[in-house]
Parts: structure tokens; C-alpha cells; sequence
């Protein structure tokens, strides 16, 4: 995952056949799924967001079309590595005592 906003916006262009710049927010996640990159256009100049985990992966969505539309608290949960689908964390932090 070594694309950055160009490669990305090119990505969403080409494959997804939207537009990069339109105020979106388009999602990728790596291949090991720890590492999560958000890209956007705020009409004054290009966005790249990027988030890796420390532990566990980003729960992907199976897309029929390679397009799926999530909201705004569904993005939250994405973010927070917490299954979007059924807000329940993914994993447990060990006790400290």
C-alpha cells in the first residue's frame, strides 16, 4: 500500500468510475488488513488520511459492484477497528492489573 493520493484518486477514476475530487471520502485497506487509507478533496486542495493498527485488522465489507457506501458512524467504527456491521469491538485490550 504504497499509493498515495494520485495513484489512490487515479484508482477511484478508472476502477470505480467516480470522481476523486467531487467531496467524497473513498476508502482502501491493505492486503494484511492493518493499514487503512482514506482520500478526499475538500475543495481547496487533495486529502490523504492514514491509519494503521496496532492490533487486529479493519473489517472489510464483500462489495457485489466494488462499490459499498457506509455512513458516517459506520465510517467511525470502521476507523476505531470496530466491526461497522455490528458495533462490538474486535478485540480486548489486556487487563493492567
Amino acid at each position: 500500500m504504497r499509493k498515495g493520493f494520485p495513484s489512490l484518486a487515479l484508482q477511484v477514476q478508472e476502477v470505480l468510475k467516480r470522481d476523486p475530487l467531487g467531496g467524497h471520502l473513498f476508502c482502501f485497506r491493505g492486503r494484511r488488513g492493518d493499514l487503512l487509507k482514506v482520500i478526499w478533496h475538500d475543495g481547496q486542495g487533495a486529502c490523504l488520511f492514514t491509519k494503521r493498527l496496532e492490533r487486529g485488522r479493519f473489517l472489510w465489507p464483500s462489495p457485489a459492484d466494488g462499490v459499498v457506501t457506509i455512513s458516517t458512524a459506520q465510517l467511525a467504527y470502521l476507523l476505531s477497528g470496530i466491526d461497522w456491521r455490528n458495533p462490538q469491538e474486535t478485540w480486548r485490550p489486556t487487563s493492567m492489573g
